[in-house]
């Protein structure tokens, strides 16, 4: 259960001359403290979470994956060869730091991709509903759904 407790100062609390606890009080608050020049607002979650969250739709198809899944050892072994891939890459990368020019190449590179990605997708409306589209679909399609 989640709480907030918030200190109202006295410029939040008057309006003329009359307090404003007469509108607290249609809020769902837990209590009110009234003191001299403030007031502390005790507010507390008691509603059921949502199932909406992205995280948990995420965790209940893989545990549906690996329900429906009949070659386990198969799994095991791609997850071993995507940790042995990360290890190798950071390794390259590692690598190709330690050349003279090439890093400050691949930042600039980096940079312009960046920006490219920003004023492709980011900047305006539109864009961002385009990628939101395309990101959802390709989870779509990752996913099996």
């Amino acid at each position: 259960m989640a709480s907030i407790v918030a200190n109202l100062p006295p410029p939040l609390l008057l309006h003329g001359r009359k307090t404003i606890f007469r509108n607290l009080q249609k809020l769902p608050v837990s209590s009110i403290i009234e003191t001299q020049n403030r007031a502390t607002v005790i507010v507390k979650a008691t509603g059921e979470s949502s199932e909406s969250s992205t995280s948990l739709i995420i965790v209940k198809s893989v545990q549906n994956f690996w329900d429906k899944s009949e070659d386990r050892f198969a799994f095991f072994g791609l997850g071993f060869a995507a940790i042995v891939a990360f290890w190798a890459s950071a390794n390259l990368i590692t690598a190709i730091d330690k050349l003279p020019l090439i890093p400050s190449f691949l930042e600039l590179i980096g940079i312009l991709f960046s920006s490219w990605f920003i004023y492709r997708y980011l900047l305006f409306k539109p864009d961002r509903e385009e990628l939101f589209q395309l990101v959802n679909k390709s989870i779509s399609d990752v996913v099996g759904q």
